[in-house]
């Protein structure tokens, strides 16, 4: 950005730093910034409202944590929830069968290789009677 700030705006970010309950209050409930924002300006740091926010970075650092694992715990079981176990077993057959014929094929080289090997190790011999 070109612009810089509004002076209010960058004490509302350092607010907003200071408090990291705020913060996730308003991640968690899905508000606006500018909702906060507003209430902020007009009530002013100390308003009772805001004050509840005010709570210790490590508690807010906790729930932050908590509140990513339950996320991930959430999002892993949509995950499996959406997982068709007919088609992975039919894709794990499918390469069984792919993995089979590549090992049948390494087996026929392998074999056709086996008898021309005597030959390859003997020196050509120029001079024979």
């Amino acid at each position: 950005m070109s612009k810089s700030l509004h002076p209010s705006v960058v004490a509302f970010k350092d607010f907003l730093n200071r408090h990291p309950g705020l913060r996730a209050e308003i991640r968690k409930s899905g508000h606006s910034w500018q909702e906060y924002y507003e209430k902020w300006n007009l009530l002013g740091e100390d308003d009772p409202f805001l004050e509840k926010y005010k709570e210790t970075k490590n508690s807010a650092d906790k729930e932050d944590k908590v509140d990513k694992k339950s996320e991930l715990f959430s999002q892993l079981i949509n995950f499996t929830n959406k997982i068709d176990i007919e088609k992975v077993q039919n894709q794990v057959k499918q390469l069984n069968g792919t993995m089979s014929t590549l090992q049948e094929l390494l087996a026929q080289f392998q074999t056709e290789k086996k008898p021309n090997e005597p030959h390859q190790n003997q020196p050509f011999n120029w001079f024979k009677d």
